[in-house]
């Protein structure tokens, strides 16, 4: 391939919005604790790039109410997220613990929200 091909033919593999920024809009956090150690997070965000950036959003929030409420740890059970006319919305839920539960999908609440804070992710 010559060198004035290279350059086309590397763009050309790069995703489309590669070079848009990142500029989410947090819309708000609610919460509602469902039976003693379990939680709902129902979080909503424009500007999302992806799902992923929904879930983070709303393990954010969950690390942050487990340490408003004592705990160190959150399980993530489930999260449902839909994109309705360009708002994202996410519905997860997550069990508190003071203790490192059992599960695969653990996290520590301090280190989250360490991070969330870091990257500019608003938490309850």
């Amino acid at each position: 391939m010559s060198a004035i091909l290279m350059p086309l033919a590397v763009a050309a593999c790069a995703p489309e919005n590669a070079s848009a920024p990142f500029t989410p809009e947090y819309r708000g956090i609610q919460t509602d604790l469902l039976d003693g150690d379990l939680v709902n997070f129902r979080v909503a965000m424009t500007g999302a790039r992806d799902t992923g950036d929904v879930a983070r959003y709303a393990e954010c929030a969950a690390a942050k109410y487990a340490l408003i409420r004592g705990y160190g740890f959150a399980r993530h059970v489930r999260t449902n997220i839909a994109d309705e006319g360009g708002i994202w919305r996410g519905d997860a839920v997550y069990t508190i613990s003071p203790a490192l539960p059992r599960g695969l999908k653990t996290i520590d609440a301090e280190v989250v929200a360490a991070d969330c804070a870091e990257n500019g992710i608003p938490m309850v």
